[in-house]
């Protein structure tokens, strides 16, 4: 279906090392398929590498929200928060 191939569009792009593209991708397979989980954690990663953490968390929440059994959002969001947390300690 379409979600699925934007996401996995955004995964090669997201590979080569393309965020900005990727990030179009997956927001494309979200717009499309809201209820699809995986474009919103694909997406949430980018973010995160990005340093977005407050953004990277929302998408992160989402994928739980939508897949409560989702392990690896879970971990990914405790890490953004982490990251987030030490970023303000550093003052930065």
């Amino acid at each position: 279906d379409l979600a699925t191939a934007l996401n996995n569009r955004g995964q090669i792009k997201y590979f080569r090392v393309d965020f900005a593209a990727a990030m179009e991708d997956y927001t494309a397979a979200i717009e499309s398929q809201p209820g699809f989980e995986v474009p919103y954690y694909n997406r949430g990663l980018v973010l995160y590498r990005l340093g977005c953490f407050d953004e990277a968390m929302k998408d992160f929440r989402k994928v739980l929200e939508l897949n409560p059994q989702f392990e690896d959002a879970a971990l990914s969001l405790k890490q953004a928060i982490l990251d987030k947390e030490e970023k303000q300690k550093r003052g930065y």
